[in-house]
């Protein structure tokens, strides 16, 4: 987007930030919002705050104390735009994304920097990992709502945490436990998701997948092949196997039910998958052509349906990637 596109949307473009004026305390604060996010709209080979601010006219030191010191209400921000997606975007065909980015960073100031896992260099390296909430529906896409992962190395060191600005309050939850409170955020808002996805770092997490049947949400979401589970629900009991000691609050498996199995070993051996086809699904166009997934179903004893699918190759070539 040039200059020449954002001026003839800025009268738009202003009108729908000033949906958020009572976000902020102050007026002079809440006019810098408009130069930050035209930045943001902008060409600009580099949108830090530099560049944004010389390309604008405006101090590069009033556009940083804008960022790092000017305060403004990030939770009410957050459920306005939540509000707004609801209001003008809900309905059918609703998607919730939920997924992870990540930045390498040096040193070891950056609030929630160490080494770990960074999917944007597919390795361990020292960096920090924000998780996300998006939402999609046809043509629209926007995000919901994000947040620092702050590892359990920086939750127990306060005066680390104190020293880098991070409130007493932000302690360590896996990955999965904020992803749940971003969707029970934008719930509240008023968003609504027919589906909801996410990969297999939030797939294999059990009390996540519970959480949401509890949620009664659907979902689709990958899950590892070491995975282990059943197609057919087993039969299960709370009696105690012992007439004296506590009661039994978790079901256990009854004496002949058939023990959980691996997923690759379901696709491979269980009758209601050994012998269907794998059936094509293009997904989208990527860099590298076609991204094509071929897909197995089966429906439980439970009537919920499961999916289990691989990734062929691009168009043009090369061997179909293993079975998920």
């Amino acid at each position: 987007m040039d200059a020449k596109e954002i001026r003839r949307l800025k009268p738009e473009l202003s009108r729908y930030l000033k949906q958020f004026a009572d976000c902020f305390r102050r007026k002079d604060t809440r006019a810098h919002m408009p130069t930050y996010i035209e930045g943001q709209l902008s060409n600009l080979a580099r949108k830090s705050v530099e560049p944004i601010a010389l390309a604008a006219g405006v101090p590069v030191r009033t556009l940083q104390e804008f960022l790092s010191q000017h305060a403004w209400d990030e939770d009410a921000v957050r459920c306005r735009v939540g509000q707004i997606v609801a209001k003008e975007h809900g309905g059918k065909r609703t998607i919730g994304i939920i997924d992870e980015t990540s930045d390498v960073k040096k040193g070891n100031k950056t609030p929630g920097v160490q080494r770990q896992w960074c999917g944007c260099v597919g390795k361990t390296e020292n960096c920090i990992v924000t998780v996300h909430l998006a939402f999609a529906k046809d043509d629209f896409h926007c995000l919901l709502d994000g947040e620092l992962f702050l590892p359990e190395s920086w939750s127990e060191d306060r005066d680390r945490c104190d020293a880098a600005g991070i409130p007493e309050e932000m302690v360590y939850r896996p990955k999965w436990a904020i992803a749940l409170e971003q969707y029970d955020r934008a719930r509240a808002n008023g968003v609504a998701f027919e589906w909801l996805t996410f990969d297999e770092g939030y797939g294999s997490k059990t009390p996540f997948l519970r959480a949401l049947d509890a949620r009664q949400q659907r979902y689709v979401g990958e899950v590892p092949v070491h995975m282990t589970g059943w197609l057919d629900m087993p039969k299960v009991t709370s009696r105690r196997t012992q007439k004296t000691g506590r009661p039994c609050n978790i079901p256990r498996l009854t004496k002949n039910s058939p023990k959980p199995r691996r997923i690759d070993a379901l696709l491979d051996e269980h009758p209601a998958l050994v012998n269907q086809s794998w059936q094509p699904y293009r997904v989208k166009d990527g860099d590298k052509g076609p991204m094509v997934w071929e897909v197995k179903r089966a429906v439980d004893s439970s009537r919920s349906r499961r999916l289990a699918r691989r990734d062929a190759a691009p168009a043009g070539g090369a061997q179909r990637a293993p079975r998920r």
